[in-house]
């Protein structure tokens, strides 16, 4: 190995050092970027030189310097997956559990103005006006409380529709934003690949690629399949939404409306219309799903909405035979009290009759003053599965829920922060790690400029000062 092959030694030494100098620099810079991964120099030693001809030297060369082999990216892909598979549990978990607490909350139970005790006292008024048949005063307080629990009725069912419009737009929205994460991908996918199929470094890149997909992962419950090209395929009920750098887009069936028998679903936008629904079990999508769906398939809001039809419709049907079978004061059978629309009893729930003389307070035969039969609609209220009890079983069921879904939420998100805890302590930024490494870089960096000067002061004497003996 001739002298001059020192200097390239150094030269490499120097190129290594500035290098891990300049990688170190750039992971302190991001120690607060949202998504970086930390990088490391990785090198190499150099081989020596192939002998030429017959030259030997005793004992052997020495190597060539040091190699560069890669801007290392350190991730870790299993810790990478644990955490899109306990983001999309905990984005499901999450919409689910907010759902059920905004139903819990138009509930308002237990609580003052609530049904069951607009319930209660709507038969304490029965009581009343069985006291005094054919009373104008009690009659009034009577038709009021039935109003009065008639409009909680609409005011709750209408609640729950507006609920139902709002996380429809929501879904919608949802669906947008996985659409343009998949196209903005797909597009880093082709980046990526035209970066390192160059020999650049493309870490930047897939660090903005982790964020989208665990997002996505997030909102549908993806996986995530990585190619050898560094390209990576994003996959939904095993089809995939992202192909190299090409994406797929979904919409949104249904109208959003809770009355439409159409409930909403998930679709391929580039299928025909009718075809299978995207098979969506976790995220975010996951659990807006679990909320639309209808009254037969577990659908939270269409089942709650359907048990205050069968409060409504129970209420009306109990109350009006009540006053059909009876008699008025004048001795005529009783008019319906309530009035509804079958095809949507909660939401059309009124009081129809206007006065005293309407009410069939009394048994046929019985005289007048009899009040027996408003006397036995006012125990209507403790009758077993009326709709005192129908609307108590409904109401305890939703706080069940809500408590379960609420536990699961916790737990999901629990575990959701710890695998992200582990994510960031193997791939975030350490700033003692990276000042141990400036000053590893540092003397390495002056080593082999020290390495260069001595190298060039040999050869200075070589070239200056042979055959100069003696002057």
């Amino acid at each position: 190995m001739s002298t001059f092959s020192g200097l390239n030694t150094a030269w490499t030494g120097l190129t290594a050092a500035q290098r891990g100098l300049e990688t170190a620099g750039q992971n302190i810079a991001n120690v607060n970027t949202e998504g970086y991964t930390r990088q490391r120099v990785e090198t190499a030693a150099a081989g020596a030189p192939a002998q030429v001809g017959r030259l030997s030297l005793s004992g052997g060369q020495a190597g060539s310097g040091v190699t560069v082999t890669d801007i290392a990216r350190l991730n870790n892909a299993q810790l990478d997956a644990r955490v899109r598979s306990t983001a999309a549990a905990a984005g499901q978990t999450s919409a689910a559990a907010q759902g059920l607490s905004q139903i819990e909350d138009i509930l308002r139970e237990p609580g003052q103005g609530g049904l069951s005790e607009l319930l209660s006292e709507y038969w304490q008024s029965w009581e009343e006006v069985a006291a005094e048949p054919g009373e104008q005063p009690p009659a009034a307080v009577l038709i009021a409380n039935g109003q009065a629990a008639a409009d909680r009725l609409n005011r709750m069912h209408g609640e729950l529709t507006s609920q139902y419009s709002s996380q429809y737009s929501v879904l919608t929205a949802h669906v947008d934003e996985v659409n343009s994460a998949a196209a903005s991908v797909a597009e880093l996918n082709r980046q990526i690949s035209t970066q390192q199929a160059a020999g650049g470094s493309a870490n930047e890149l897939m660090d903005q690629r982790d964020q989208l997909t665990t997002r996505i992962a997030e909102l549908t419950g993806a996986e995530v399949r990585t190619s050898p090209n560094g390209t990576a395929d994003v996959l939904i009920g095993g089809t995939a939404l992202v192909e190299g750098s090409s994406s797929r887009s979904l919409e949104v069936s249904g109208t959003g409306r809770l009355s439409d028998a159409e409930t909403p679903g998930i679709t391929w936008a580039h299928r025909s219309a009718g075809a299978d629904a995207v098979s969506i079990t976790g995220g975010e999508i996951a659990g807006g799903l679990t909320l639309l769906g209808s009254a037969e398939d577990g659908g939270r809001i269409a089942s709650a909405a359907a048990a205050m039809d069968a409060i409504a419709v129970d209420l009306a049907e109990r109350v009006n035979s009540a006053q059909a079978a009876g008699v008025t004061v004048s001795g005529e059978p009783g008019a319906d009290f309530f009035a509804l629309d079958d095809d949507n009893p909660a939401a059309s729930l009124n009081v129809a009759v206007t006065d005293a003389a309407q009410l069939a307070t009394g048994t046929a035969g019985q005289g007048p003053l009899d009040g027996s039969n408003a006397a036995r609609i006012a125990e209507f209220g403790e009758a077993p599965g009326g709709p005192d009890e129908m609307w108590k079983t409904f109401a305890a069921q939703v706080g069940a829920d809500v408590r379960q879904a609420s536990s699961a939420s916790v737990n999901a998100s629990t575990a959701h922060v710890s695998s992200t805890e582990a994510q960031r302590s193997h791939s975030g930024v350490s700033l003692d790690e990276e000042n141990m490494a400036l000053l590893t870089h540092q003397h390495a960096y002056q080593g082999a400029a020290r390495v260069m000067t001595a190298v060039d002061q040999m050869l200075d004497t070589l070239i200056n000062r042979t055959g100069v003996v003696g002057r």
